[in-house]
């Protein structure tokens, strides 16, 4: 028609009025992910999209910041905006507001989130493929297009062994279930089928896999370690540590028996690297779904609460207490259907005296760890990870802006690819509640 475009806002409208339709028909709702550079000329309608909860329901959004942004906004100077056809610049915006204003909105709403696409695109695999631009909906898993997600999750809580009165990683069992999954999830490929021709060709080339963990705070407590303590980050990164090396161990037998992935001479190992059946081989899912099935605690997220209402499906709400704390306070004499009830209306056990002191400081939840560890714990993981990391930084519903800031230059500093944060209160609608409902 010769006319203006009216930008990706307007055309994300459309992708999330067509998912609406589509989930009316299906079992589970769709998913988007809508992420756009800083340097877009229309960064700022999109930084702010959500502050009306009415739009864009059906996408979770990041700002795919780059390091000379960063850079601007430390040195507190202006960036330039580009034409996203033309890669010439359009405008100009001082990088300190633009960075508040993301601050701001993902205070007041939760989004959007951050990705730091240069850090990603450093450890991309294949950029003689083309760079990355975007990620799987919830964040962990940077994919050219066309290219689909294909994870998988261990359950940490199947790999204990008790030695004496306490709980250790038996990692020649761990070792043994990371060789099944990696050999799993590469039949995964050659097995399912895709709905478009491009998306198959795209993922044969190369053939990523993302094997990850979960229950990981399930772990914590039956080891009797705080999430919020220097021996959880040491377990963090020996376990994922483990979990990377033994990856890759497996997939270069595979490549033996199988052969590389067919874009190998086109990667980053084509000189030196190993060889490998996959170009990627670790990821950290949310795992919402899984860890229910599983019976076990999310990705690497602490306890959300040790009693809790989860909302499903239909506006169902099934009502939840961590097993681990219901077996010590049945084994230590101090269960009570008026202490469940009490815990259940609460996000922290932290002031209820009826709980020992020790196992209060084992059972820390999510609003009783500090903003710095969840980054730190976040950070932990990245590093032994070829992908990336879903994870949430809670932060209770009295914080402030300066915090949220605080971790999101954190988050940067510490090497991690990307931050969501999420403040209590700061959605009408939250998955995860604590509830007065009476313990049932």
């Amino acid at each position: 028609t010769s006319g203006v475009a009216s930008g990706p806002v307007s055309f994300m409208k459309v992708f999330n009025t067509a998912t609406e339709v589509i989930k009316q028909g299906g079992a589970r709702r769709g998913a988007n992910m809508g992420i756009l550079r800083v340097d877009h000329p229309d960064i700022i309608e999109f930084i702010t999209i959500k502050e009306n909860p009415a739009e864009l329901t059906n996408f979770n959004l990041s700002v795919a910041v780059t390091d000379s942004f960063m850079d601007a906004v430390k040195e507190g100077k202006d960036y330039p905006l580009l034409n996203p056809r033309t890669g010439q610049k359009a405008a100009t915006l001082n990088a300190g507001k633009v960075f508040d204003l993301i601050v701001k909105s993902a205070w007041r709403t939760g989004e959007p989130g951050i990705v730091f696409i240069d850090r990603i695109n450093r450890d991309h695999p294949t950029p003689a493929l083309g760079m990355i631009e975007a990620t799987n909906p919830c964040g962990e898993q940077p994919l050219l297009p066309f290219e689909s997600c294909n994870l998988g999750s261990i359950n940490l809580n199947k790999t204990l062994r008790r030695v004496g009165n306490r709980f250790e990683v038996d990692f020649s069992r761990l070792s043994e279930t990371v060789h099944e999954a990696v050999h799993f999830l590469d039949n995964v490929i050659d097995q399912n089928r895709y709905p478009l021709p491009q998306i198959e060709e795209m993922t044969r080339q190369t053939r990523k896999i993302g094997l990850g963990v979960m229950g990981f705070a399930d772990i914590l407590t039956r080891m009797e370690i705080p999430y919020d303590s220097e021996e959880a980050l040491k377990l963090a990164e020996q376990v994922m540590g483990y979990v990377q090396r033994e990856a890759k161990t497996a997939s270069t037998a595979l490549a033996r028996e199988r052969g590389v992935f067919p874009a190998f001479e086109k990667s980053v190992f084509a000189r030196s690297g190993p060889r490998l059946r996959n170009s990627t081989v670790t990821t950290i899912a949310p795992t919402g779904t899984l860890s229910v099935i599983a019976g076990c605690s999310s990705g690497i997220e602490p306890l959300y609460a040790v009693s809790y209402v989860r909302t499903v499906m239909g506006g169902v709400q099934l009502f939840e207490v961590n097993p681990y704390f219901l077996h010590l306070a049945k084994r230590r004499g101090f269960y009570s259907r008026k202490l469940m009830s009490e815990m259940a209306a609460s996000e922290s056990i932290q002031d209820i005296e009826e709980v020992p002191k020790e196992i209060r400081r084992i059972f820390v939840t999510a609003h009783d760890i500090s903003p710095e560890y969840h980054m730190r714990m976040q950070a932990a993981f990245q590093h032994h990870t070829d992908n990336a990391v879903s994870k949430t930084v809670n932060f209770r519903k009295e914080a402030t802006q300066e915090e949220v800031r605080s971790v999101f230059l954190l988050a940067y500093r510490e090497g991690c690819k990307g931050v969501t944060i999420y403040r209590s209160g700061s959605r009408e609608q939250q998955v995860l509640a604590c509830t007065n409902a009476e313990y049932c």
